[in-house]
């Protein structure tokens, strides 16, 4: 898990993602929490552009997602393989 500095911590907006057009962003949380742990795996933690889609996730996603999202990685049970 990535450590939040609070005391140079910014609130900003995620940034548009034509990926992602309408107001639902569920896919875009998702496919961010996807995104974040593929770029980890590949690149490491303090890759910055992995960053980038953990701010996405974080700020998309409700934290019982992730919560649940996060047990299923560790039990070997998530839908999506994150190695590739």
């Amino acid at each position: 898990m990535v450590a939040i500095d609070k005391e140079n911590f910014k609130l900003e907006t995620v940034q548009f993602d034509p990926r992602f057009p309408y107001q639902n962003q569920t896919k875009h949380c998702a496919q961010s929490y996807i995104d974040y742990h593929k770029c980890v795996n590949a690149k490491g933690e303090d890759f910055e552009p992995c960053k980038i889609f953990f701010k996405t996730f974080s700020s998309l996603c409700p934290v019982d997602w992730v919560e649940k999202w996060d047990d299923q990685r560790e039990a070997g049970r998530f839908p999506v393989n994150l190695d590739a």
